[in-house]
């Protein structure tokens, strides 16, 4: 049966949410957006991207919200081949018909 691999697309980043959770703390601390960048080496685009998407996680939250994604993709990978079975339970059917 073919499977699909959703997270061989993804890009995976160089930087673990350690890393960015303590960048979004040292701004919050007061620590300047441009210098954060300069430091890390990235686009300040890339800095609000990860404060949207992880601002107000600690170390127990991001666990979680890294559970909730490994979840997620997997119950995506179940849906897609339960998906392409009942298509071809679907074909087989009406070819005997």
């Amino acid at each position: 049966m073919f499977k699909f691999n959703y997270c061989r697309n993804m890009k995976k980043s160089k930087f673990t949410e350690t890393q960015i959770t303590s960048a979004i703390k040292a701004h919050e601390g007061g620590k300047d957006v441009q210098q954060i960048c300069r430091e890390l080496n990235i686009n300040r685009a890339t800095f609000y991207t990860w404060k949207k998407r992880y601002s107000g996680m600690d170390a127990e939250l991001l666990r979680q919200f890294k559970e909730i994604q490994r979840e997620n993709m997997e119950l995506k990978r179940m849906y897609a081949d339960l998906s392409l079975d009942h298509s071809l339970l679907k074909k087989v059917i009406e070819k005997k018909l």
